[in-house]
């Protein structure tokens, strides 16, 4: 009787170790696993927030101011051209805003944030941005990728801002009138800000570039008729509504459509590109 007793209890003791052991390892197991999973969940997440580094641009050094002046021309003009079609700022102001507030682009902001034209951050500016020192210390300054996109949002800057709008009533050669301009709205506090930008246009001629773009005709261009893009008006559309759309100027949407007046009717068909023979 005491054998079988003794026998009892030595099978209850082996089954025991034998199931906290079990439970033991799987604790270990699972353990183990969670922190496989962590680990893989953080490099993802390192690599998808990684800076993207902003495009670089260099300048010649060891040359004239002259000689950097023609090459920054030469390197923006047509940037400048397009957004003169685009939005009509003339050429001419867009490039001499971009010499004398860039340093013909060695200056030490456009050097570190492409930023060619002095745009501060201002409220609503949810993109990059640097700190530099001018009318104050530390002063917050937009900050981009590329050099196009300071001369796009330049572009944005002048056209969504209700004081800049009486610029737009000038004529597109009247470049004078948009450097006084420019300085009553407020874009900068040199008193002489207008003559430095008429004297930068003169010396180098860029009214050469307005001239470029208000006498290009439209069956110059001769487009590709298949792949001139239209757009159907819509109730409520309006000629600037349609050119906010498409990053037009409401006298160049007419201009590519030959109205005179500015009544759309629901279904009527517009070029957002110059047709040829219209």
């Amino acid at each position: 009787m005491i054998g079988r007793l003794t026998f009892l209890l030595l099978v209850c003791i082996i089954c025991f170790g034998s199931c906290k052991s079990k439970k033991t390892a799987s604790k270990y197991k699972k353990k183990h696993t969670t922190e496989r999973v962590v680990r893989v969940n953080q490099t993802v997440k390192e690599k998808d927030t990684k800076a993207e580094e902003p495009a670089v641009v260099e300048v010649p050094v060891n040359v004239s101011y002259s000689e950097r002046v023609a090459n920054y021309i030469n390197t923006y003009a047509e940037i400048a051209k397009e957004e003169m079609l685009q939005y009509g700022i003339p050429a001419s102001i867009t490039l001499a805003q971009g010499i004398l507030e860039s340093g013909a682009g060695a200056g030490e902001l456009t050097m570190k944030a492409n930023n060619h034209f002095g745009i501060k951050c201002h409220t609503g500016w949810e993109g990059d941005s640097v700190y530099h020192d001018d009318d104050e210390r530390g002063e917050c300054f937009r900050k981009y990728k590329d050099p196009k996109y300071s001369y796009r949002d330049h572009s944005l800057f002048l056209t969504q801002r209700s004081r800049y709008q009486d610029l737009f009533k000038l004529r597109k050669d009247d470049y004078k009138g948009w450097a006084k301009g420019l300085r009553k709205a407020g874009y900068a506090t040199d008193p002489k800000y207008p003559d430095k930008l008429i004297g930068i246009i003169e010396r180098y001629n860029l009214t050469a570039y307005d001239d470029d773009v208000l006498g290009r005709k439209v069956s110059s261009i001769d487009p590709d008729d298949s792949k001139i893009g239209t757009y159907a008006v819509r109730a409520g559309d309006t000629l600037y509504s349609i050119s906010r759309k498409f990053n037009l100027t409401v006298e160049t949407l007419k201009e590519y459509n030959g109205l005179r007046g500015n009544n759309l009717s629901i279904g009527q068909v517009l070029y957002l590109h110059p047709v040829k023979n219209q």
